[in-house]
């Protein structure tokens, strides 16, 4: 078991924590600019069909 920790600790290939916290925060940054944009188109959907609902039964 500790050759295994030495090994994984002087290997320096692959993505290091640095990298992989850029990735998950652009990640991220994606997600939340995607939800608040499809938030707003969903809002607008959903109060064009209240409205047309609502004018279909008066």
């Amino acid at each position: 078991m500790k050759s295994l920790f030495v090994r994984f600790v002087k290997n320096e290939s692959g993505a290091t924590a640095i990298e992989y916290g850029l990735i998950a925060a652009l990640m991220s940054v994606g997600i939340i600019l995607g939800i608040t944009t499809l938030s707003g188109n969903l809002s607008t959907a959903f109060t064009n069909l209240g409205n047309t609902v609502q004018n279909a039964t008066n």
